[in-house]
């Protein structure tokens, strides 16, 4: 008795303390009733997303546990925190005619307290409110990814608690506003928009991470960044920035992440230049810079911390893909700068209206001269018309009788034929420059031989290295036939392929039969295959998530290129892990892919070449999956057996609970990736490795699948959530 007396002594203020914690927890939890009312209107103006499902009258949500689509944080029974990842499932996917974001932000601003608030893949659309200034106390703003467009409102600048402004992967353009007033700023990412012309210059300067990539800026790399001593990340890759690079960029004292590729930026690296003692990586590749590498920057290369490829430098080594200097210097004096602002402006605009009535004026009396003379052009272009209808017809007739569905409309997208850019111009090489190249086919230059023909490693005069395909064709027609066919090899050109820089044709007379010899001249990329790199244990351990991302995309990309990029599309491309070739940058290329030519001894066309079924463009699907299965398990697939097994443990793992799926990815991966964002990757792979050809998704659901998981990759890593550094 004396015993249990003293046991509940002892039991009893603990008891009381833990009631009290847990009367005192749900007081300061539960959210008061107008914030429960607001967060039901969001759900209905978001038009009931996938995150927001289930809710009801008995929801509590300050005890919803978090979840990669879903955070709601309460303090005080006010909403501090609130996150809304979505998933849409195609780039089209917008919210309706409906939704109006004016009434969204209206809502959400009556949160009073909120400090964080992300609003990712959501579908949104419309011009950016300027009553977003309502958020008096927000430290972090994410509204990446969505469809928003117009310019940024200068009233974000109103936001003096601002710690973190996440813009990206949206339609804004114009100029950046005067963000100087937000002193507590230190992440700002405005990258994959169409801001532009001029850099930001209006900038705090505790910004630890500016990201300015994929935008239209069209100037000068601002002297003002040599007061930035806090910035760690700095990527302004992708956009049309020239001019020098200055040499202070290098030597910031907190740097450490410097990006400028894709750019124009041109002239020789100071040889003083000195590089601060936090910068781990750089990339300069793909501009038109000229002269030796710098010391100290050129110390990187071994460590794998420089890309430097796609300029002009004299600092070589073997497949570091340098232009001749010729090349730069022809660039640059084509390069194409923004007006620059002057102080009379006002007076330029009442000059300009002046000039315009004059024209005006001049314009109508041109316009009834015109009239006289169209009657005259009109009769004679019917004249012409009529005489080259008959080639008109024919023409249309050709091009009608395409094979494959819907293959002869296709257009090669802009973006697209900007992927060739800086390649050197296509060239007819003679058959004496072939064999030059090779040695005269020398048998040591012999690389391989498979179905179409025979492979050699060249050299051409200028010193680039090269792949030559030797082909030999016979056939009946020859050679209008296959003149037909070689039109669209000057098109096979693209960042993530092994791009054709040229071809020569060879045709001896046989009996009973013509035979043609076809040379087709390939780049040469460093013999580093994907499947090399994810079976050495060593290389494998490099490519962290991020990485794999990016070649997964750059696969499809290139994939999407033969399907869409050239018309009529090449399909049944025998696509092949160890036939995705990496360069130094770790950028993927497509090689072996189907060549346009008629196939040995037939008069029939090849099975795997242009205006191919249906059934060929959902074998190149499922290939591909083959490929992104490999990527995310890391393991090599030898039969069609394995494929299926790794499949269904993915198709579990994506369905159960997240340590079902981390134990089928590669274990490489893990702590680098976000659930989401592989999630989202298994699931595009497994419907590409549907029985179903039907079933299977088109390239570019397979590409925005591949983006938008991308994209929530790098919002994750940006909150710092990222366990292992690169």
């Amino acid at each position: 008795m004396k015993r249990s007396l003293v046991l509940f002594c002892n039991l009893f203020p603990a008891t009381i303390l833990l009631v009290l914690l847990t009367i005192t927890r749900s007081t300061s939890a539960q959210l008061v009733s107008s914030e429960n009312r607001i967060l039901f209107q969001v759900q209905k103006l978001l038009e009931y997303p996938q995150a927001l499902q289930g809710w009801n009258n008995w929801t509590n949500f300050c005890y919803l546990p978090p979840s990669p689509s879903l955070t709601i944080v309460c303090t005080n029974g006010h909403v501090t925190e609130l996150t809304i990842i979505g998933n849409n499932t195609s780039s089209h996917q917008i919210l309706s005619s409906r939704f109006s974001i004016d009434s969204l932000f209206t809502v959400m601003t009556k949160f009073s307290n909120l400090k964080a608030l992300s609003l990712v893949s959501l579908g949104l659309w419309g011009p950016l409110p300027s009553k977003i200034n309502r958020f008096w106390s927000l430290e972090v703003l994410n509204i990446s990814s969505n469809f928003i467009y117009g310019e940024i409102p200068p009233s974000i600048s109103t936001l003096k608690s601002l710690k973190s402004l996440v813009l990206a992967d949206n339609l804004f353009n114009g100029t950046v506003p005067d963000f100087k007033k937000l002193t507590f700023l230190q992440e700002l990412n405005l990258g994959g928009n169409k801001l532009g012309p001029y850099f930001p210059s209006l900038l705090g300067q505790n910004l630890v991470s500016l990201i300015l990539r994929n935008n239209s800026l069209r100037s000068q790399i601002p002297l003002q960044l040599i007061k930035f001593d806090k910035l760690q990340t700095l990527d302004i890759s992708s956009n049309e920035i020239f001019g020098k690079i200055p040499s202070f960029l290098f030597s910031l004292r907190s740097l450490q992440y410097l990006n400028l590729a894709a750019n124009q930026l041109s002239g020789n690296l100071s040889a003083k230049t000195a590089c601060g003692s936090a910068l781990t990586f750089v990339d300069i590749s793909h501009n038109l810079l000229v002269g030796k590498l710098p010391s100290c920057i050129g110390s990187m290369i071994s460590k794998g911390k420089l890309l430097y490829s796609g300029n002009c430098f004299s600092t070589r080594r073997l497949n570091d893909q340098q232009h001749p200097y010729s090349f730069c210097k022809k660039e640059v004096a084509l390069a194409v700068k923004p007006p620059e602002k002057t102080k009379k402006e006002n007076e330029s605009r009442v000059k300009l209206s002046l000039l315009l009535g004059i024209i005006g004026g001049a314009v109508g009396i041109a316009a009834i001269l015109v009239l006289l003379t169209v009657f005259i052009v009109r009769k004679s272009n019917q004249e012409r018309s009529y005489r080259h209808r008959d080639r008109s017809v024919a023409d249309k007739f050709y091009a009608g009788a395409s094979p494959g569905p819907n293959t002869d409309t296709r257009r090669v997208p802009q973006t697209m034929r900007l992927s060739a850019v800086g390649m050197p111009p296509y060239c007819n090489f003679t058959s004496e420059e072939i064999e030059d190249a090779t040695n005269n086919f020398d048998s040591t230059n012999l690389i391989g031989e498979g179905t179409q023909g025979q492979l050699y490693r060249g050299w051409l005069r200028d010193g680039a290295v090269v792949l030559v395909n030797c082909v030999k064709i016979k056939q009946k027609g020859l050679p209008h036939t296959i003149n037909q066919n070689l039109e669209v090899l000057p098109n096979l050109r693209h960042r993530h392929l092994m791009s054709v820089l040229g071809h020569c044709v060879i045709t001896h007379q046989e009996n009973p039969q013509p035979t043609s010899t076809v040379f087709i001249v390939f780049e040469h990329i460093s013999n580093v295959s994907l499947r090399d790199q994810l079976t050495d244990w060593r290389k494998r351990d490099m490519l962290k998530w991020p990485q794999r991302m990016a070649i997964s995309i750059g696969i499809a990309r290139g994939v999407q290129f033969l399907h869409t990029g050239v018309a009529p599309g090449i399909f049944g491309n025998n696509l092949k892990i160890e036939n995705i070739l990496l360069d130094d940058s770790l950028n993927a290329k497509v090689s072996r892919y189907s060549i346009p030519l008629p196939s040995k001894n037939t008069d029939q066309n090849a099975p795997n070449q242009i205006g191919s079924t249906n059934n060929a463009e959902k074998e190149d699907i499922y290939q591909l999956g083959v490929i992104l299965l490999e990527i995310i398990t890391g393991k090599q697939i030898k039969s069609s057996s394995e494929i299926e097994e790794l499949k269904d443990e993915l198709e579990k793992g994506s369905s159960e609970a997240q340590s079902v799926l981390r134990s089928a990815v590669d274990p490489c991966l893990r702590g680098t990736y976000a659930y989401e964002s592989m999630r989202t990757a298994v699931q595009i792979t497994i419907n590409c490795l549907s029985k179903a050809a039907s079933k299977r998704p088109s390239i570019e659901d397979v590409l925005w699948n591949l983006q938008y998981s991308m994209q929530v990759q790098e919002s994750w890593t940006s909150s710092g959530n990222l366990s292992t550094k690169f």
